[in-house]
């Protein structure tokens, strides 16, 4: 299904000469005929991660080995990269999927990530993702916005000490999962009575409300792991909406947070520390590294 989209190699993919903008060097590839679709939308000076889907002229995904390269514009002759993607698979095992689930079938079930990719200043940066497709390289641009901060708890600081919804407050497992059917085991703990003690899984998503068709996986991805890892991490599901009606804004957990947009993952160490996020959409290999990640801080 994926095409080698999950293994890509740095051979297969060109360095820029020294002194090449990013414009030459995408005319050097010359063929077109990919767009990309941006999962990620925060960026900070320094390393990031950039996750995307890529899709053909008829806006259908193509998997294919794929790598990303960064400048500050097409004419910019400091060109990053080869930073390698591999796609990473949204779809669980059967048992853990839901009415929302990411299946074999869907025509979106794995979704590509970029690491490290590094964003030294504020303002306006050119991507260009190249994929390998049947053999052939094609290249294809997109423009992204780093800020010079953001109010979002980095890697490192300390997770704010909230309230999270749980049925014992809310009344009703409906009210706190839009999930079908929902994941009562993700809400019977608040963020607030473990931060500090134990790693922590903290994810804001809704299934059944998300704007990027993503958040139905990462609950599913989050039942899976928690099956994984047990007791050893504290699994927290925390749905967006007030009343789970789209018209009524953010709950106060995201906004505490800082957050705008969904899905959401905040791997938090026993520390009360972030250990590491992840935003928009993520499969199931970043949610474990992350869940690892946690576990590593003691």
């Amino acid at each position: 299904m994926l095409n080698g989209a999950d293994t890509p190699s740095r051979e297969d993919f060109p360095v820029p000469s020294k002194g090449q903008s990013l414009q030459a060097f995408a005319d050097s590839i010359g063929a077109t005929g990919t767009q990309i679709g941006l999962a990620t939308t925060v960026f900070t000076p320094g390393e990031n991660r950039l996750a995307f889907g890529v899709l053909n002229d008829k806006n259908a995904f193509v998997y294919a080995p794929s790598a990303v390269y960064v400048a500050r514009s097409p004419g910019s002759r400091r060109v990053l990269g080869p930073y390698l993607a591999p796609a990473d698979l949204l779809v669980t095992e059967t048992a853990f999927r839901s009415q929302q689930a990411a299946t074999e079938g869907d025509p979106f079930a794995a979704v590509y990530q970029a690491d490290a990719v590094a964003l030294a200043r504020p303002g306006t940066w050119t991507v260009l993702v190249v994929s390998k497709v049947t053999g052939r390289l094609v290249a294809a641009p997109a423009q992204i916005t780093v800020r010079k901060d953001s109010p979002i708890p980095a890697v490192g600081e300390k997770a704010p000490a909230i309230e999270t919804d749980t049925v014992a407050s809310a009344g009703s497992i409906e009210a706190v999962d839009t999930r079908l059917p929902p994941a009562r085991d993700l809400h019977d703990t608040s963020l607030k009575d473990v931060l500090g003690k134990k790693p922590v899984a903290l994810l804001f998503a809704t299934p059944q409300l998300c704007q990027s068709r993503t958040c139905g996986p990462v609950v599913d991805i989050a039942l899976q792991l928690r099956e994984k890892f047990g007791e050893r991490v504290q699994f927290i599901h925390q749905e967006v909406f007030v009343d789970n009606e789209v018209g009524k804004g953010l709950r106060e957990p995201l906004r505490r947070f800082g957050l705008q947009t969904e899905p959401w993952l905040f791997a938090i160490g026993a520390d009360g520390r972030v250990a590491a996020r992840l935003e928009g959409s993520f499969g199931l290999r970043a949610f474990e590294r992350a869940l690892q990640t946690a576990l590593d801080r003691g």
